[in-house]
């Protein structure tokens, strides 16, 4: 029952920035790792970045220096501001929750979002 929806994926230029969004709604009582994770095309999917309900991030390599992850635990959003853009960083960007749901019994779940697409090209 818990759902995500993303938002701010496009098409930008080398060198410029976009800020992806997601909202979590649903039965939650507590959402602890939150975060994102991308798969271009002929690759795997992987983490790009995650943080956790007390503010632990996680950052993949590529996206040290140049994408920040924020997080407000309030309303259940995530946001990955992304700067210094990469043709390397085309993909399909997932917003994923992991956390307990609010139910007649709480209960673990992972989420993941539909998808938004990044592409970064001149």
């Amino acid at each position: 029952q818990v759902q995500l929806v993303e938002s701010g994926g496009g098409l930008v230029q080398p060198g410029g920035s976009l800020r992806l969004s997601c909202v979590a709604s649903g039965r939650i009582l507590s959402i602890n790792d939150m975060g994102w994770y991308r798969q271009a095309p002929g690759k795997e999917r992987e983490l790009v970045a995650l943080m956790t309900s007390i503010g632990r991030t996680n950052y993949a390599d590529s996206a040290k220096g140049r994408f920040t992850i924020s997080r407000d635990n309030a309303k259940n959003t995530v946001t990955l501001q992304m700067n210094s853009l990469k043709p390397e960083d085309t993909a399909v960007y997932f917003c994923n929750a992991k956390g307990v749901s609010r139910s007649l019994v709480s209960r673990p779940f992972e989420v993941w979002g539909k998808g938004t697409l990044v592409t970064v090209s001149s």
